[in-house]
């Protein structure tokens, strides 16, 4: 096995015990899980958005956004199969709604009149938009796993503020999470 092979099996590895299955751990508590998935698919989303093209970044985060939604959904007991895909992408609509339309626009705005500094003053706005999705997500299916009545418009806005505000911070302080 040569050192190419070696650094693949420890990537595979990696990815499976912090994404892929995630929620069959039983060293990690449901929110410690959930912790690492928001900040995980945070950073993903932030480094997607330095590429310059404007407007490309909502046909690229979505899936990934979609994707953290799945592995939430995962974590928390709720099942999501390709056909409930869809409801996915609705809850994620759902929680950001026409905010998160008028971010993708300034995004693009941003991108398109100042190219390679728009690319890099988006990263904290992306990472606290997806750290937002995540939060609410997550909040969402823990209501949904346990039975409990769906959030109200009023409580969604209230998370989604907060969360966002708080990515925000979290990017901007350089904020790290440990992951074994």
């Amino acid at each position: 096995m040569g050192i190419s092979d070696s650094v693949i099996d420890r990537a595979k590895q990696f990815l499976k015990k912090n994404l892929i299955e995630i929620e069959k751990r039983d060293d990690l508590s449901k929110e410690q899980k959930v912790s690492r998935i928001i900040n995980l698919f945070a950073g993903v989303c932030a480094g997607v958005a330095i590429q310059p093209i404007p407007f490309a970044d909502i046909f690229v985060l979505t899936p990934i956004q979609v994707l953290m939604g799945e592995r939430l959904a995962a974590i928390w007991g709720v099942p999501v199969t390709e056909s409930s895909v869809s409801a996915v992408i609705k809850d994620i609509l759902k929680i950001g709604g026409m905010g998160l339309l008028s971010q993708q626009l300034a995004i693009g705005a941003y991108k398109t009149f100042l190219p390679f500094l728009g690319a890099v003053t988006t990263v904290p706005l992306v990472y606290g938009l997806t750290y937002a999705i995540g939060t609410v997500l997550s909040e969402m299916y823990k209501r949904r796993s346990k039975g409990e009545a769906s959030l109200s418009d009023d409580q969604l806005r209230e998370i989604w503020n907060e969360s966002r505000k708080k990515g925000k911070e979290k990017y901007k302080k350089g904020d790290e999470i440990e992951i074994k």
